[in-house]
């Protein structure tokens, strides 16, 4: 027989969950309370990475999904209760052309705002716009940005919140639906990263693994390696407070940054180096292998994408963009004495490169240059860029560093190289860092550090040193008096010795 109390027992257990409101009205309610990602995902016992995966399109479950969700019930009564009160009030009305000349002015003072010589439509209510912030059309005056009303709905959440943001979060035009899922806020001009005082939390993190492990400085480091990952997110987390931009946690990305197969990998070239010399004039030859001191750390510094990449066709290149390319790259006359710049490549035909390798072409192709004819491009996946994205995280670390080797901070020493190289190396489809997933980034950093290597490589060549190999990300072999063209020392912008060897190559 059918046991219908185990059945009944399950229908009584059995709950949905509870509903949630949408991706912007989550991220609208705190913000309007002036509550930050930390101070909510203390409050809910999560990392403020996991809160801004909530409010970029990922769902949580269980119990942590009902403390969300009473938080967000919660903040839309107060809001609601707020908006009441406030409507009693007359506010004073700014004249509009008053206003307006504001906005001018504010546009002069501000280096990421440009005047665009034919409207083009704001991202935020899709209406023609006669300016740009940070590459994006916006308005700069709030009374011209046009937000459509928002249709009827039957979401309960809209039922207690404030019309002006149910305006601002849910209204979309037809021009702002184009630009939806795009991953990237522009803040009104004039906003910029506030400078308060960051506490210290690479050294508070090594002050307390050395007391918990009773000063044994071996299982310290072993225990700060361990949670590199979490703790670079957190202090990612933190530089970011206050920026410009959000970082899109799980944006979507197209095929060409997915993998093949579960081992395989995308189709995406970093232009690795992996290039030594033909052939050395006959003699012998000493050859100092130098290692460059950070190389991925430098590398945090690229024309990073800031939301979803859009697509493009063309043999052109915007210069305020970021992303990944599919090229046919040039003709390279130069391998005697120089790497090729995309790499080690054998198969020829076009290719999918990233953004640091495409401008390195294009660099090396112009009049200063003139090495090679630049590279064709077919089709683009790019977004809104800018070259500051990881600053303040990159300072940060290499403050420590650069503490950790004054002070022979061993500890410390290890524990940053893990934070930047893991970061780096996990941002792809990773086991080991869930909170940022972001492949582009992962592609983009690394290509930077081949960059910033050939780029080396060059100016050893072209103050007269003997370029013998190039490898990596680090490593490069130089005959000649290599002092006098690179600093030694172990900073981020200074080699240091790895190995010096002879090379006896006798006359044919």
């Amino acid at each position: 027989m059918t046991d219908f109390g185990a059945i009944d027992a399950l229908l009584a257990g059995a709950r949905k969950e509870v509903a949630l409101p949408s991706v912007e009205e989550r991220r609208g309610l705190r913000e309007e309370l002036n509550v930050s990602r930390a101070q909510l995902a203390q409050a809910l016992g999560v990392s403020p990475s996991t809160v801004g995966g909530w409010e970029s399109g990922r769902d949580p479950s269980g119990e942590v999904r009902e403390k969300y969700a009473y938080f967000l019930e919660g903040a839309r009564t107060k809001l609601a209760a707020e908006a009441t009160s406030a409507a009693e009030e007359v506010p004073l009305q700014e004249p509009e052309d008053e206003a307006r000349a504001d906005a001018e002015q504010a546009a002069g003072q501000d280096d990421d705002v440009d005047v665009l010589t034919t409207p083009q439509p704001c991202v935020l209510c899709g209406q023609p716009a006669r300016h740009q912030v940070a590459g994006f059309p916006q308005h700069l005056d709030p009374a011209e940005c046009h937000a459509a009303a928002p249709p009827e709905t039957n979401e309960p959440a809209a039922a207690g919140m404030p019309a002006a943001r149910m305006e601002s979060s849910r209204a979309q035009s037809p021009g702002r639906q184009e630009h939806a899922g795009r991953g990237v806020r522009v803040v009104p001009v004039g906003r910029r990263m506030q400078t308060t005082h960051a506490p210290d939390l690479i050294g508070s993190a090594v002050t307390a693994a050395l007391a918990e492990h009773s000063g044994d400085v071996e299982a310290a480091t072993k225990a700060l390696v361990k949670r590199a990952i979490p703790d670079a997110m957190a202090l990612l987390d933190h530089t970011r407070k206050g920026g410009r931009y959000d970082i899109v946690a799980h944006p979507w990305l197209p095929e060409v940054l997915r993998k093949q197969s579960a081992r395989g990998a995308d189709q995406i070239w970093e232009a690795r180096p992996k290039w030594a010399r033909p052939e050395l004039p006959p003699g012998v030859h000493e050859v100092t292998a130098l290692d460059v001191n950070g190389a991925y750390l430098s590398a945090l510094k690229t024309h990073l994408p800031l939301g979803q990449l859009e697509h493009s066709t063309g043999n052109h290149h915007h210069p305020r963009r970021a992303g990944v390319h599919l090229i046919t790259p040039p003709d390279w006359d130069h391998d005697a004495h120089l790497p090729n710049p995309i790499g080690s490549r054998d198969e020829p035909g076009p290719l999918w490169v990233t953004e640091p390798t495409l401008r390195l072409l294009l660099r090396i192709s112009g009049p200063k240059y003139g090495l090679c004819d630049p590279p064709e491009i077919h089709e683009s996946w790019t977004s809104g860029a800018t070259e500051g994205l990881l600053e303040k995280f990159r300072v940060a670390l290499k403050d420590a560093r650069d503490r950790a080797i004054a002070e022979a901070d061993d500890v410390t020493l290890e524990y940053v190289k893990a934070m930047y190289s893991k970061f780096v190396s996990t941002l792809g489809e990773s086991n080991y860092n869930r909170e940022l997933y972001r492949t582009d980034w992962m592609h983009l950093i690394r290509s930077q550090a081949f960059a910033n290597l050939w780029w080396k490589a060059h100016r050893a060549y072209d103050q007269g040193l003997m370029v013998v190999r190039a490898m990596g990300t680090d490593e490069l072999h130089v005959i000649g008096d290599w002092r006098a063209v690179f600093p030694e020392g172990r900073g981020v912008t200074e080699v240091k010795v790895k190995e010096v060897y002879a090379v006896d190559t006798k006359p044919a």
